[in-house]
């Protein structure tokens, strides 16, 4: 018995919304840091866990003593704000991962030397 047109669009988009569901499900949220939030000495906090591009990073600090700023590599070694760096500030930032590294700095005087940054390798 053989489908009819109808019947294989049907097949097809069910496919489609079966394969594009199975990849949304995998993306996973992360609160940095843990319990304990975005703060000082976070810099293994991302040691032992496997990231991939998609998932969610949760910031939770307080707004006016802390920031994140998405940063480039010189950036993060250097805990240094390159020129056009986006700067979040909410106290609640969520942000995505794209895939390979991602990089993360507070630039408040001391914060980042004093272990307030992460390195990510998104998958």
């Amino acid at each position: 018995m053989g489908l009819g047109r109808g019947s294989a669009v049907v097949l097809l988009i069910s496919l489609c919304f079966l394969v594009l569901h199975s990849q949304m499900a995998h993306a996973a949220t992360y609160t940095v840091g843990g319990s304990g939030g975005w703060t000082f000495n976070t810099v293994g906090w991302p040691n032992g866990k496997r990231f991939r591009a998609g998932d969610t990073l949760v910031f939770k600090y307080s707004s006016g003593a802390h920031n994140v700023v998405a940063v480039n590599k010189v950036g993060y070694g250097s805990c240094k704000t390159p020129r056009g760096a986006r700067v979040y500030q909410s106290g609640n930032d969520q942000i995505k991962l794209v895939k390979g590294q991602n990089y993360f700095i507070c630039n408040y005087v001391g914060h980042c030397e004093s272990g307030m940054k992460i390195a990510i390798n998104a998958a």
